[in-house]
């Protein structure tokens, strides 16, 4: 996934979760953030940022955060914290085959039951049609070298859960992919101590063969690619 014109600032509040004030260039400017999600431990102030100017003169905000270096005894870490960019990445990979076969139809945001899921598909195999649902999370939360979601309770990402161990046992595929937007990480695993109900709920859903994977991305600042499967931890 490639981003456009992208150039460096230093981060220095965030008012609500949609803006944050950043320095760049001598100037401060007000950012829209492509994250909703807390980052507590990513927003700090005087940490580097990254922006993509967007380029739409009817916006009132000129540029979008997009990713953030992590400040960490062992050396920073550069974290892509686009909350959009994670289907993207995943849509490019299962599309060239990365799911083990390259689908016929691979369309997103396909809702079943009650919920919406990131992407359904349809492979011809033996002519035979197989179809299923894949829901995508994107990972930002690293604690010494693991990758951990969610970091903040999420009722939806339950909910996903459960509906996708309804779409498997009704004869659908269903799968969850973990894209974890930094690099180095050992394994992913359930982020236990913020939502146990999530972890509950993922491992219910793993032993009913939604099947789990994550997903470990290449981060540069204006670049975001899935190079290798991580192992989950449940």
């Amino acid at each position: 996934m490639l981003y456009g014109k992208i150039l460096p600032g230093r981060f220095l509040a965030r008012p609500n979760r949609f803006i944050a004030h950043v320095e760049v260039e001598g100037r401060v400017e007000i950012c829209h953030v492509k994250n909703t999600g807390r980052c507590r431990e990513l927003l700090l102030p005087g940490v580097r940022v990254w922006l993509e100017e967007c380029g739409n003169p009817a916006r009132t905000t000129k540029y979008d955060l997009i990713a953030v270096e992590k400040v960490r005894q062992s050396g920073p870490l550069l974290i892509n914290m686009d909350s959009q960019a994670p289907n993207k990445v995943f849509g490019e990979w299962a599309a060239a085959g990365g799911l083990g076969f390259v689908p016929n139809v691979l369309r997103p945001e396909m809702t079943y039951g009650n919920s919406r899921f990131d992407y359904y598909w349809e492979f011809l195999k033996e002519a035979e049609i197989c179809r299923g649902f894949w829901e995508v999370k994107g990972v930002t939360l690293e604690e010494e070298g693991t990758a951990r979601f969610p970091d903040a309770p999420t009722l939806r990402g339950v909910k996903h859960l459960e509906e996708l161990l309804q779409a498997r046992q009704a004869g659908y595929g269903a799968g969850v992919c973990f894209v974890v937007q930094m690099a180095g990480m050992d394994h992913v695993e359930p982020n236990d101590t913020t939502h146990p109900e999530f972890g509950a709920a993922l491992r219910r859903a793993a032993q009913a063969g939604v099947e789990v994977r994550a997903l470990e991305c290449a981060v540069e600042p204006g670049r975001l690619t899935a190079v290798r499967n991580l192992p989950v931890w449940l």
